[in-house]
């Protein structure tokens, strides 16, 4: 428990030194984050006897993610994004050249790590631009909404959690849990809404809700994915709490969602 407590302190101060010290830094940590996900992905995948080509999906993941970045930050043209068509296309005549009886299914495993690990960071870097300049508020309240929704969910869950949310997949994960994470979200969503003034109570309310609810099922995706593999944690890079995809499980459908609604109301 102190061990976990310990790597828990000292990953949300790096997330949000990360969030909070510009554009640049952002950039670069997120690019890091990203590429260290998608390799995490394609070991747990290597481990239930999948063989994705993990060089070209690196490489690929890289290119696309500093694109991105590149377009955001330097506001260079978004048709260097164009690099995904030649990476997808490198995956499937790579394979060619690999002596394999599921040429396929390596190939999908390499591409859905793309969707998996890169796409929903790509999102949740998008969020710091969605106003045109950089600005540090969105992707910060929507990672301390995704933390108060893992929290509220974790103690009343505990304290009142009887009836089972998706126990195929997560067995202890219950609809008490669900509910009280959602409304403590809320809660925390309407403190935030008197500091920050970028949208109205009822939007922060509804990207609360919006994060409770899509994080809720990418926690339950991540779980399946893993049951699938036959791994009982995503790596071991942080201490006490498994790897990096156990810790952003939440963000992987929920990001893309999030900037979805903000983009909408925007404009």
């Amino acid at each position: 428990m102190k061990t976990r407590a310990i790597t828990g302190f000292f990953f949300v101060a790096i997330m949000l030194a990360s969030v909070l010290t510009g554009p640049y830094v952002f950039t670069a940590f997120f690019t890091l984050l990203s590429f260290l996900c998608l390799n995490e992905f394609y070991k747990i995948v290597k481990s239930a006897d999948i063989n994705p080509n993990r060089i070209a999906g690196l490489i690929g993941g890289g290119l696309i993610f500093a694109g991105i970045g590149l377009h955001y930050v330097l506001m260079i043209d978004s048709k260097w994004l164009l690099i995904i068509i030649p990476v997808i296309g490198s995956i499937f005549i790579a394979e060619l050249y690999k002596q394999s009886e599921t040429p396929f299914t390596n190939i999908g495993y390499t591409i859905l790590g793309l969707a998996y690990a890169i796409a929903p960071f790509s999102f949740f870097f998008g969020l710091a631009f969605i106003q045109g300049s950089y600005s540090n508020h969105f992707p910060l309240v929507f990672l301390l909404l995704l933390w108060s929704n893992d929290t509220g969910a974790y103690v009343v869950g505990r304290w009142l959690g009887k009836t089972k949310l998706f126990e195929r997949h997560s067995p202890k994960k219950t609809w008490e849990g669900f509910i009280g994470g959602t409304l403590f979200t809320v809660f925390i969503s309407a403190i935030i809404a008197y500091y920050f003034t970028d949208i109205t109570w009822r939007q922060w309310a509804s990207m609360a809700i919006l994060i409770s609810c899509f994080g809720t099922m990418g926690d339950l995706v991540e779980s399946m994915l893993k049951r699938s593999l036959n791994a009982k944690d995503s790596g071991s890079l942080l201490p006490g709490h498994g790897g990096l995809l156990d810790r952003f499980d939440g963000l992987f459908l929920s990001a893309p969602i999030v900037f979805a609604y903000l983009y909408l109301i925007s404009n």
